[in-house]
């Protein structure tokens, strides 16, 4: 007989659970509860889009659609993508939905995104992002909401120390242009000196050179003009606005002037915050200004500011997680009693506590077992002198069993 195969797991995917899920649920739930703070509702939305989604509003320069995205033909041969990314997917929400009425909308959402690259530490071919945007606001003030946002996720973690946010313009249409014009001049006199993909990217977008990665490329971009001898009054005014909001909000940061962001729909406003807890990859947190990107899609011109985090990236940084406990341990130590210990342990529950009924195996271990679950109470179900013994015992300090003493009763009421 053939021995079967064990499928294993796809090169670049994950099984979260234990430790690393008590992590990532922790990113997860601040995310949530500082989002309310800052009044931000959720949304949630389709995992695969149009392909022209990612590839109109991302730019089909970047890595990110030529070489990353999960692309294929589904049945009806439409051209469809695993989102590798969540802004441009809000943007055709927010376009196709109408959401243009409700404008400036605040909105969050979290889940998986897909990139096909190298697998590595805190790099995943199927991860998960937190995702904050705000769209239809053009004031300063909504990039400074929004930094402020992560800086106090950031705090409410317990990693702020040692993360560092970097901040850079890209300046408005007018800064853009000109500064493009001095990149390609200063690029293609090193034609014969930069990579093939850099080559590529200077007859669409010069700048993505600047965040080149490879070695070829980085003497002549490190080289490079600046773009604040290009910025406008009005682009360094809006910079200006964003810094002292900054400052006044108690967001530390430091400028970048070198900082670029990868997608081709940023303006203005483009940051990173970022670690040298996690090696090669230390950015935990990105995002920028949008302006042009909902026109990118068809839509009206909407200005749009936004950033994600990598989940797993941020769990790296978290210190290792409490030793799960429950509030009640019920234990059947005689057989006779297991169903009256699953009538309790329900009562229990529909009561509001996290409750484990401890009712298989030898009945003179089950109490040593249930301790393993860490309760803060127990309760063990076992015959005395021929009558039912109820044995309760708190393990932690401070924890009231008051509260159930009628849901003892009443599971064990006619019970001999």
């Amino acid at each position: 007989m053939a021995r079967i195969q064990t499928p294993q797991r796809v090169r670049g995917t994950q099984d979260i659970a234990f430790d690393e899920e008590r992590r990532f649920a922790r990113v997860v739930e601040a995310f949530d509860r500082i989002r309310k703070l800052y009044c931000f509702g959720r949304v949630e939305l389709p995992v695969f889009e149009d392909t022209q989604v990612f590839a109109r509003s991302i730019g089909e320069t970047t890595d990110v659609v030529s070489k990353e995205m999960y692309t294929f033909p589904d049945r009806g041969g439409d051209s469809l993508t695993l989102r590798p990314e969540f802004t441009a997917g809000i943007a055709r929400a927010y376009i196709g939905n109408g959401w243009q009425q409700h404008a400036p909308i605040k909105v969050t959402t979290h889940g998986p995104v897909f990139r096909y690259e190298r697998p590595q530490k805190g790099r995943y071919r199927q991860f998960h992002q937190i995702d904050a945007e705000i769209l239809g606001a053009a004031e300063p003030a909504a990039d400074v909401e929004l930094l402020a946002l992560a800086d106090q996720l950031l705090n409410e973690l317990g990693i702020a120390e040692g993360v560092t946010l970097q901040l850079n313009t890209l300046g408005d249409a007018a800064t853009r242009d000109a500064w493009r014009a001095a990149l390609v001049e200063h690029f293609a006199s090193a034609r014969d000196v930069l990579s093939e993909d850099s080559l590529v990217r200077l007859e669409k977008n010069p700048m993505r050179i600047l965040d080149s990665k490879d070695p070829r490329d980085r003497p002549i971009a490190d080289s490079a003009p600046g773009i604040d001898e290009f910025l406008t009054a009005e682009a360094s005014e809006f910079f200006a606005a964003v810094t002292s909001g900054l400052d006044a909000a108690g967001v530390k940061w430091i400028r970048n002037d070198r900082l670029v962001r990868g997608l081709d729909y940023y303006r203005h406003t483009a940051f990173e915050f970022v670690t040298d807890r996690l090696g090669a990859q230390g950015t935990v947190l990105a995002g920028g200004r949008y302006d042009g990107l909902v026109e990118s899609l068809g839509g009206p011109s909407t200005p749009g500011v936004g950033w994600a985090a990598g989940i797993e990236r941020l769990a790296m940084l978290l210190d290792a997680p409490a030793t799960p406990g429950i509030d009640v341990a019920v234990i059947a130590e005689a057989v006779e009693f297991e169903t009256v210990a699953v009538a309790l342990t329900a009562l229990l529950r529909r009561a509001g506590h996290a409750t484990e009924a401890t009712i298989t195996g030898s009945p003179k271990k089950r109490y040593d077992r249930a301790l393993k679950s860490n309760p803060a109470y127990t309760i063990s179900l076992s015959r005395r002198d021929g009558l039912l013994h109820i044995g309760e015992r708190g393990l932690r300090a401070k924890f009231d069993p008051s509260s159930f003493r009628a849901e003892i009763e009443r599971a064990t009421s006619g019970i001999e």
